[in-house]
Formats: structure tokens, sequence, C-alpha cells
């Protein structure tokens, strides 16, 4: 492994993603790929686990859903769900003629 290599960690694809085990920095990039991988496999709702904090990780990652196109809502997971320390994310289908990358 030289200096300019990045591990790359590859994530099982499912319902629920939890950032705790993320850096800061790369937090909104997992959250758009993970989305996007999410929604060809055909899930329609993810939620994802940014924790309480003081907010800056929900508001990035808002930030970032309110620009996807394939995103129909987001919202403030239920209190059994996590509440405002974790977001619901709900996806639109891929369209029948979007080829699949995985």
């Amino acid at each position: 492994m030289t200096a300019g290599d990045v591990p790359v960690r590859r994530l099982p694809i499912g319902d629920t993603l939890d950032l705790h085990t993320f850096k800061p920095s790369d937090v909104v990039s997992v959250v758009e790929e993970y989305l996007r991988a999410a929604r060809e496999a055909g899930i329609a709702e993810v939620r994802v686990i940014h924790g309480r904090g003081h907010g800056v990780q929900r508001a990035m990652i808002h930030g970032l859903l309110h620009r996807l196109p394939y995103v129909v809502r987001a919202y403030d997971a239920p209190p059994e769900r996590g509440g405002w320390g974790a977001t619901v994310v709900e996806l639109a289908p891929p369209p029948a003629d979007e080829p699949r990358t995985s």
C-alpha cells in the first residue's frame, strides 16, 4: 500500500446505515453512495443513524438529501427507531430501464 492508497470498506447494503464508525469528513460521500446502492438493490427505505450530538452531521446529511433527486422524503426517525439521532429516508424506485451497476 502506498501513501496515496485509500482503504475501501465494503458494506452490506440493507435498510440501516450507522455512521458512528466513519470519519466525519467521509459521512456525506458514504451516505450518498449507500443510498444509491440501496435504491439499486430495491430498498425503498433506509434509516441513517447519525447520532444526536450537536446536530452537525444531521444537518450535513439533510443538506445532501435535499439535493438527491431520488429521495422522496426524509424525516426524523420515530423515538423507537432513534428519534432525532436518526433520519428515515424514503427512496424512489429506479426506472425500469436504468442499468444496474451492482
